[in-house]
């Protein structure tokens, strides 16, 4: 297959976005006789003018010649997918080497068989992720169309999609991933194929599944994901609780959480916890339980009851879904919803209670009911009347300790280790 070549009269990257560090890392790599490009969703971003944040490298050079190059700064990790880890400090850099070997099995199972970056390109995922970029002459070098499918804003992928879905059902994730968060048009035989091999999902890893929503719920654009995942019967895979209670009268309070949510983490320097952001997905479920329970039959739970049900209605959910929250993150979860009925209490009487104030999991918790006050105008007094009360016992003001800076962070060059010969 020729490649297509398109230099930098033909496209607008801002050579200033790419990681200093990541050119450093080709540059060696091209010094030492090896050819080196960065792959992926860098380059993808760095097409649609978004700020990478990864900067994966594919590299002609073995793992252990890596290794050689750049000596302690390298550290060799994978058995089924070998690959080296560069360190820049706590900054990692991913460096891979070409692969190659067939793409029609049903799943893939062994993937340390070295090859061009031609074959490389063809093992990946959708188009729009298989351009390598030369950071030394400023050229994308493109097999398998994604040039143009960026342009044209379509998701495809490469190969036949049924198998590339079989092959690893966590790119039916992935595909709703990337049209969240960049609208972009699934193209029908892909759609087609989504549909047929859905079931295919559960063969993932849990944890793997896990990972891939928390990423989405931090992303920014969790309420469209979420919208799509239930819209072709992936939720309901993963979380069968929350795709029924979507799919009820009550359904949209969950998308003006995460709406919520989304444009907290779109537009701060920090990033919700995570056991804040999985609160949205239950929060509206626990109110609909204590609705139907309790309101409904004319009387108010006691909050020893309430916090019954939370934990009943936490671990219900955990128990019945694919993928499995973590002990502690529910705990916190447990603390975060139980503690709203607190703070609003359905008397309306508020009873400050110093302990309650200074539990480690409060800010958490206050930090929710701001993002309910956003929902709900009427609750912004009781938001402010807490807030005040947690500065002074000596909380922070700001979100703190259950936010995150942005990962993407520059550190110092490590040491160059001394040249060594290697031969690609």
């Amino acid at each position: 297959m020729q490649a297509k070549i398109f230099h930098a009269t033909d496209h607008e990257i801002e050579h200033h976005l790419i990681d200093k560090d990541a050119l450093y890392v080709i540059n060696r790599l091209k010094e030492a006789g090896f050819k080196a490009y960065l792959v992926g969703g860098g380059v993808r971003d760095l097409l649609i003018k978004k700020t990478p944040k990864d900067f994966d490298i594919s590299t002609s050079a073995k793992p252990e010649q890596i290794k050689q190059l750049f000596g302690r700064s390298c550290l060799l990790i994978g058995r089924r997918f070998r690959l080296a880890h560069v360190r820049f400090g706590p900054k990692i850099l991913e460096v891979a080497t070409f692969r190659s070997g067939e793409n029609d099995s049903d799943l893939i199972i062994q993937d340390n068989v070295w090859g061009t970056p031609e074959e490389d390109v063809l093992r990946r995922d959708f188009t729009i992720n298989g351009l390598f970029y030369d950071p030394t002459n400023h050229s994308v070098i493109d097999y398998v169309g994604g040039w143009e499918d960026i342009h044209q804003r379509i998701l495809r992928t490469i190969g036949e999609p049924s198998t590339r879905f079989k092959q690893d059902p966590v790119r039916m994730i992935r595909l709703l991933k990337f049209q969240a968060r960049y609208n972009f048009t699934v193209v029908p035989e892909v759609q087609t194929a989504l549909l047929e091999c859905k079931k295919e999902l559960i063969k993932s890893s849990p944890a793997r599944i896990l990972e891939e929503i928390f990423r989405m719920l931090e992303s920014g654009y969790s309420s469209s994901f979420f919208h799509l995942m239930s819209q072709v019967g992936l939720l309901e895979l993963i979380f069968p609780c929350l795709a029924h209670f979507i799919q009820s009268h009550q359904g949209n309070e969950i998308y003006r959480y995460l709406t919520t949510a989304d444009q907290i983490n779109l537009y701060s320097k920090k990033t919700l916890d995570r056991s804040l952001l999985t609160s949205n997905m239950l929060f509206p479920i626990l109110e609909q339980e204590i609705k139907t329970q309790y309101l409904d039959k004319g009387r108010h739970p006691h909050m020893g009851e309430i916090t019954m049900l939370t934990s009943s209605l936490i671990k219900g959910f955990v128990t019945s879904s694919f993928s499995h929250f973590p002990r502690r993150h529910s705990a916190v979860m447990n603390f975060i919803l139980s503690t709203q009925y607190r703070l609003t209490p359905f008397s309306g009487k508020r009873h400050l209670r110093t302990k309650l104030v200074h539990n480690k999991e409060f800010e958490a918790s206050l930090i929710f009911l701001k993002i309910r006050a956003s929902i709900q105008p009427h609750l912004q007094e009781a938001y402010i009347y807490w807030r005040d009360q947690y500065k002074n016992a000596g909380g922070s003001s700001q979100v703190n300790r259950y936010s995150h800076p942005p990962k993407k962070r520059r550190y110092g060059r490590p040491p160059q280790p001394q040249k060594k010969d290697v031969k690609a």
